[in-house]
């Protein structure tokens, strides 16, 4: 009997029984205009010797967020806004502490709002001043939809703050003239860049300085232009692991995998010569002759942090709504 007792219990401690098959892939659910950057990464990755496969689904981070909440089976996600991993907090699939899990608030790279105008910036566009002029069309996509376009109204409520000496009537009045200069709002920021400079919409695209950036090496110098404003607001790109979901599939180690690669010399090479501004000591010396200086703001000091934003600007009939309504 000890002898059966003992055999049954060592069969217990190795997993006796079917064990559950190891995953070979995991999908990346990541923002709209991320698709050659993960592209690139994905590549380095595996070049690197990782076997999984990184599957990728792009689309406006709110709307991302939705469709996990909803059943999309992400076992990670790298997204460009804080408060859309909130609502994955919030639903129960992300857990509390993640910005701890990973380094600089499990942010890998940043950006920053700047503008592409077309060659010879015909309508000398030089700051967030000239995005309110009657003679001004702008593009950027929806902020109900695109963390991209949260960061632009965040951006521009910013210096309209400091530039009106915190008068909040002249703020409301100046986003309002920049809202009305829309002609047409995007779901997300690549549809943005593509009525820019495929359907000819507008006289500047207010994006992300990487999407500026790669847009003027891929469209032609001949063709766009970067303007980089002299004073912007810190973009981080926040990344997670989706708990319930690597749980449910077994896949939590390559999900760390991943998301740790990002970190990586080679993740963050990567990044850099996609225009993304890292968090790597050397490699940011090495590419910091590509962007303009620029004087960064950020949404704690500015605006008392991600919460009090959703509160205060994002939640329905908060100051974001007002704009709207004034358009």
């Amino acid at each position: 009997m000890n002898k059966i007792f003992a055999s049954a219990f060592a069969a217990l401690l190795l997993g006796a029984g079917p064990a559950l098959a190891q995953p070979t892939d995991i999908l990346n659910a990541s923002y709209d205009i991320a698709r050659e950057l993960f592209e690139a990464e994905n590549a380095a990755y595996a070049a690197g010797g990782a076997t999984v496969t990184v599957n990728q689904s792009h689309a406006g981070t709110s709307t991302q967020a939705r469709a996990i909440l909803e059943g999309l089976a992400a076992d990670v996600v790298t997204f460009n806004q804080v408060t859309d991993i909130e609502k994955l907090v919030e639903g129960g699939f992300v857990s509390a502490e993640w910005q701890s899990e990973f380094p600089n608030q499990a942010s890998p790279f940043y950006s920053l709002p700047a503008f592409l105008v077309r060659a010879g910036n015909p309508k000398a566009i030089a700051g967030w001043a000239d995005l309110a002029r009657e003679d001004v069309k702008v593009i950027f996509p929806n902020p109900k939809t695109s963390g991209n376009a949260r960061y632009t109204y965040l951006a521009a409520r910013a210096w309209a703050d400091e530039e009106f000496g915190g008068d909040q009537a002249k703020v409301e009045e100046y986003l309002t003239k920049v809202f009305n200069n829309v002609p047409v709002f995007e779901t997300g920021g690549r549809g943005a860049t593509t009525a820019f400079a495929e359907r000819g919409l507008g006289d500047v695209l207010v994006t992300f300085e990487a999407e500026v950036l790669s847009a003027v090496e891929l469209l032609g110098a001949d063709k766009y232009q970067a303007v980089v404003p002299a004073v912007s607001l810190l973009a981080e790109f926040p990344v997670a692991i989706v708990d319930k979901v690597v749980d449910a599939r077994g896949s939590r180690d390559l999900a760390r995998d991943y998301l740790d690669f990002l970190y990586s010399p080679a993740g963050q090479r990567v990044a850099a010569e996609r225009n993304h501004r890292v968090s790597d000591p050397t490699l940011a010396a090495e590419f910091a002759g590509r962007f303009p200086d620029v004087r960064l703001v950020n949404v704690d000091d500015a605006f008392g942090g991600w919460a009090k934003v959703t509160a205060e600007h994002f939640a329905d009939g908060g100051l974001l709504d007002k704009v709207f309504l004034n358009q």
